[in-house]
């Protein structure tokens, strides 16, 4: 299950190359590439139900004599598997015969049967006693439900595992947890949780069935810049040194987090176009793609506003190396949205900022609450009255 040797698992591997199949960015001649890639992965691990789905959705052509030799393999080997199930029953201890279900269930993993494998985890929980070998199912069962994206089975099984986490566990597990909690989290755009979860982990790491630390890396700076104010994403981003010694691999991604923070805004344009593509190309960040881009525009913009009363918009414009139009246009949507705390002057030519005070919205709502309050009480006093 784990990544031993520090890899991804196979099935990771081929999910992503799945993804980019039906991506419509994704050229032709590439997609050619990887249809002969994912065809040799799926017939090299017996992956007969998973052929099946995709030959039914068009995705590959359906070889039926390639199906039919896949079938009679994972017929034989299910055989031996239930040879060796029944003769650990009969002839060995509780142990081996966990060991044999686990290898069953395993199987069924690497064809791509979900159902069965679920089924036959099920049937090796029961035969389990150990917190940390349930926890081990568990984590089976997450990796079944990234490479689905099933994320009501994902969340079923992050629940169960933190139950399980009550009885006992180790923190080399809890660890693993929080980037499978924190995977889940990204997905399911709760960027905020995500980021803390990535941050917990950084020093930890070492879930590298599910994707190499780069890719961990470039998951903890993007959900941490539209989460983190200035100050926490200096100690915990720019200085950090597991992300400094990585992050100079990814493209475009230190210019990226760096000119945020330095302020240096036409380069942080420049990077964040450079970025759009792994985004998009990314199977879990893919269907969050635009809320992502405003969200970054958001916090970009507002940093930028946060250190004038007022600016013209041509100097805004300057900062940012886009023309004035394309400044105006952005920030009257970012304002009807609610997202920016400014108004313009279109006739001046000049963006005024009108910073919400904290201690001011707060007096307002007390008093707004007494006035609640008061009002309830007075109709109370009637009815008693009556």
């Amino acid at each position: 299950m784990e990544g031993e040797d520090g890899t991804q698992q196979p099935q990771f591997v081929l999910a992503h190359k799945l993804f980019l199949l039906t991506h419509p960015d994704v050229d032709d001649i590439e997609k050619v590439r990887l249809r002969d890639e994912v065809f040799n992965s799926v017939v090299a691990d017996d992956m007969a139900p998973l052929y099946e789905t995709l030959a039914a959705n068009g995705v590959l052509n359906l070889d039926q004599k390639v199906l039919d030799s896949m079938r009679a393999k994972i017929e034989d080997d299910l055989k031996k598997l239930d040879e060796k199930i029944a003769d650990a029953e009969e002839n060995l201890g509780e142990s081996e015969v966990r060991e044999a279900h686990l290898a069953k269930s395993l199987f069924y993993i690497q064809i791509g049967d979900k159902e069965k494998a679920l089924e036959q985890l099920k049937v090796t929980e029961s035969k389990t006693v150990a917190v940390g070998q349930k926890m081990d199912l568990v984590f089976y069962t997450l990796q079944l439900g990234f490479f689905y994206l099933d994320f009501d089975l994902i969340s079923k099984s992050i629940d169960k595992a933190k139950n399980l986490f009550e009885e006992g566990g180790d923190w080399e597990r809890k660890n693993r947890l929080k980037v499978y909690e924190g995977l889940y989290c990204m997905s399911t755009r709760n960027f905020k949780k995500a980021a803390d979860l990535f941050l917990d982990s950084i020093s930890t790491f070492t879930t590298y069935e599910i994707f190499p630390y780069d890719t961990f890396i470039f998951y903890t700076v993007l959900t941490s810049i539209i989460s983190l104010d200035r100050v926490s994403l200096k100690q915990k981003v720019v200085d950090a040194p597991e992300i400094l010694t990585v992050i100079g691999k990814i493209p475009y991604l230190s210019e990226f987090l760096n000119s945020l923070y330095d302020c240096q805004y036409k380069s942080f344009f420049s990077a964040f176009a450079g970025l759009t593509e792994h985004i998009k190309l990314d199977r879990y960040l893919h269907p969050h793609f635009r809320y992502y881009m405003r969200e970054v525009r958001t916090v970009v913009y507002s940093q930028f506003l946060e250190s004038y009363k007022s600016v013209t918009i041509e100097a805004m414009a300057k900062a940012f190396g886009v023309t004035v139009d394309f400044i105006d246009l952005e920030l009257s949507r970012f304002i009807a949205a609610g997202k920016l705390h400014c108004k313009i002057d279109k006739v001046a030519g000049v963006l005024e900022t009108n910073r919400p005070d904290a201690k001011n919205a707060l007096y307002q709502a007390t008093i707004k609450q007494g006035d609640f309050l008061l009002n309830r009480i007075q109709k109370l006093s009637r009815v008693i009255d009556l």
